[in-house]
Parts: structure tokens; C-alpha cells; sequence
């Protein structure tokens, strides 16, 4: 689930599990950067709710292990965005607020229906608010 921050970025809580990892105890790198990725990829739906968008590059930094079974913060912002093309940065912040995985991505806007045919599959692409969300997410201080 993503949730908008007031700041205009986008933020994520997860916890990866036993399967998510690579070596004993920490999440594999993949997984945290497909999770960067998605956070940041979408973080265009704040300014641009319709606006839908695939990855041209990302270049990810990994600071320290990030550990399974512990909940995680992504976050995602737009730090530049043209007619075609934006680009963005995130990380994965641990649950004490230390940066253990930076990222910054470019992506190439598209229509939905260039991107997929969502339509034919009779899946969708939509907010569902859920009794549980939060109504405000802090984020964690190093």
C-alpha cells in the first residue's frame, strides 16, 4: 500500500519475509530494488494521478543489510518531470530511521493501455482505502 505524504512523496511501509532474502537474514538487493522502483515509479500519481510510466534506468546504492521481518519505510519523490520523462528519488529506511538503500530512477510516461492491456484481463489499477491505513505516517529520524 502507498500512501501520499503531505511533503508530495510518496511512502510505502512493508515487511519482507524469510522469503525474500539472499543471505541469512537480509533481503535480497533485487527485492529491494524492485521495491524502490515501484515506490518511485509512482510517486508521479501524486501530481499526475493519471499519468502511468515504465522504468528507462535506475541505479540503486546499497548502504546497509536490510533485514527481513522488520518493517520497512520506501519512499519515493519526483525530482524533475517533463513532457515525457521524469526522474525520481527514494529510499529504504529501517525501522530506526538509518538509510540502508538509496535509489534514483528515470521513467518514460505511457498510457496505460500501452503499457498493458489491463482492460482485456479485466484488472485495474485503483485506490482502496482500507479501515486500517494510517492517517498519517511519520517518518523515522537516524
Amino acid at each position: 500500500d502507498f500512501f501520499e505524504l503531505e511533503d508530495g512523496s510518496l511512502a510505502a511501509r512493508v515487511t519482507p519475509g524469510e522469503h525474500h532474502q539472499s543471505y541469512p537474514g537480509r533481503v535480497h538487493g533485487g527485492i529491494c530494488a524492485a521495491l524502490l522502483d515501484e515506490t518511485i515509479g509512482r510517486a508521479i500519481n501524486v501530481s499526475e494521478p493519471d499519468t502511468w510510466a515504465v522504468t528507462v534506468e535506475i541505479t540503486t546504492r546499497y548502504k546497509k543489510p536490510v533485514p527481513y521481518d522488520a518493517t520497512l519505510t520506501v519512499t519515493g519523490r519526483v525530482t524533475e518531470n517533463n513532457r515525457r520523462l521524469f526522474t525520481g528519488e527514494g529510499e529504504i529506511l529501517l525501522p530506526d530511521g538509518t538509510v540502508a538503500v538509496t535509489a534514483t530512477a528515470k521513467y518514460m510516461k505511457l498510457k496505460l493501455t500501452d503499457i498493458a492491456d489491463f482492460e482485456a484481463n479485466g484488472e485495474s489499477w485503483q485506490c482502496y482505502p482500507y479501515d486500517t491505513d494510517p492517517d498519517e505516517i511519520e517518518l523515522p529520524e537516524a
